[in-house]
């Protein structure tokens, strides 16, 4: 089991490591001052301020065979803060703001160490109550000598860890039916006893928490099933699953199914590195392409500041410096599948067959693809058929983002009511409703600018009727 956690690792570092040091990967850098976005379990007299969450639940389905075993990874972070200082003529230290050196400016920094929780359990222990394992992490304080070029001492950096309390409650049930089927349920909290001072703040409450965590599941013998494409005979179980602040889904090489990753980024199942990337770049939902580029244009001062803020800052500048040409260039785009894209085909319309309009078949005159060629084409008054009701623009519609199609940001609109502003159809017959928010502040520049959102007719639901 460890070689096949082992495949499942390379994707969860990128869960560990998201948004670790952002662009320009300085200290100083005001959007790296607010750091460690996702999946923070914080102890709990912090997460009594209704502030960040204490705990995480991941549920899935898994269908283990006989003696199977269950091996669990517990993955996140700890905070490890670093002061710097400088060396006093009488050989004593006193902390500074930095210290210049020739080819760095050390800063203090939280480092983030990685830890991990690792148990092996058979299956058949998970009835009942199942199985709980309290964790610690001790406090730690080290020092590192700070070295000229001429090999003498100038400075030191004193790191400490605060102590970090956890626990890991694991259990499963078997599900009613013709299908040997199991729920497990796997709850990772943290029961750290650090309470804020009354100066007390989320900066705080970092050493004492679980940074980025996530689970890793493995199973020897037996599959899990996938939460976000289940057979059709699961589909009522997995909607009963309750995950909370982390979403599982399979991992591993495609067709494989023995490998679950439980993350606090919504990932769709078997996610993977692109074999283009040429090495992690830590900076969230940014393209490797832009990050190379602008990170190759920082000034000498900028890097130096960037190496002395964090070893893996300092990896990304190397990269980004030493970078040649065609890895770069590979960067700029990759085609993944090709498929025949010319001729005339009619367009499949499943929700909407009595649609008023008839753009799915291109004239032999009209260029691919122009829509001021194409008259038939016209988003401020085409409609489709939504549940019986002919949706355009000025409609107003409830949003139901799909959970296959959606990104966190979707999902935060649910139930939230809209105004369609254009109906529109690509080249592939395909049909996409252009809305507003109402309530949005910035609705009126969207408008002004063509900016809206979009969605398709099987995730709104008509407010008027037939």
């Amino acid at each position: 089991m460890e070689a096949r956690l082992a495949t499942a690792r390379q994707v969860a570092d990128a869960v560990l490591f998201e948004g670790y040091v952002l662009y320009p990967y300085r200290a100083s850098a005001a959007k790296n001052r607010l750091r460690w976005q996702f999946g923070v379990l914080v102890p709990p007299a912090w997460s009594a301020r209704g502030v960040e969450h204490v705990f995480q639940r991941t549920e899935c389905l898994m269908e283990p065979r006989p003696g199977a075993n269950l091996a669990v990874e517990v993955r996140f972070l700890h905070a490890r803060r670093r002061t710097v200082q400088r060396v006093l003529p009488d050989g004593g230290f006193e902390t500074v703001p930095r210290l210049h050196l020739d080819d760095r400016v050390l800063v203090p920094w939280d480092e983030g160490v990685e830890e991990r929780v690792e148990l092996t359990i058979p299956v058949a222990d998970l009835a009942g109550e199942g199985v709980t394992v309290p964790f610690t992490r001790p406090a730690r304080r080290e020092t590192e000598p700070v070295l000229d070029g001429e090999g003498r001492t100038v400075g030191r950096l004193l790191r400490r860890r605060e102590e970090i309390s956890g626990m890991v409650r694991l259990s499963a049930a078997g599900l009613d039916g013709p299908y040997r089927t199991t729920r497990l349920t796997a709850v990772v909290e943290n029961i750290c006893d650090w309470a804020p001072g009354p100066g007390g703040d989320r900066d705080a409450a970092l050493p004492h928490s679980l940074v980025a965590s996530h689970l890793l599941l493995c199973l020897d013998r037996g599959a899990f099933l996938s939460m976000t494409g289940p057979p059709e005979w699961a589909k009522g179980a997995v909607a009963a699953c309750r995950n909370l602040h982390t979403w599982p889904v399979l991992a591993g090489e495609p067709g494989r199914t023995d490998l679950v990753l439980s993350s606090p980024i919504i990932l769709e199942d078997h996610p993977a590195i692109a074999p283009e990337s040429p090495g992690a770049l830590y900076d969230a939902t940014e393209i490797d392409e832009i990050l190379a580029l602008r990170t190759a244009a920082l000034t000498d001062e900028e890097k130096r500041e960037a190496r002395g803020t964090d070893e893996r800052a300092a990896a990304v500048v190397e990269l980004a410096d030493t970078m040649p040409a065609e890895v770069l260039e590979r960067l700029h785009g990759a085609v993944r599948g090709l498929r025949e894209a010319t001729g005339p085909a009619p367009r499949e319309d499943r929700l909407a067959p009595s649609a008023p309009s008839d753009h799915g078949t291109a004239r032999p005159d009209t260029p691919w693809w122009d829509p001021g060629a194409d008259t038939g084409v016209d988003p401020e008054h085409d409609r489709v058929v939504v549940d019986g009701v002919a949706v355009g623009a000025g409609s107003r519609v409830a949003l139901r983002p799909g959970l296959r199609r959606s990104d966190a940001q979707d999902l935060f609109l649910q139930g939230r009511t809209a105004l369609v502003e254009a109906v529109l159809h690509d080249v592939d017959g395909g049909v996409h409703i252009a809305v507003t928010v109402e309530g949005d502040p910035g609705a009126d520049i969207r408008r002004e600018q063509g900016r809206f959102l979009y969605f398709q007719p099987d995730e709104v639901e008509p407010l008027e009727t037939a």
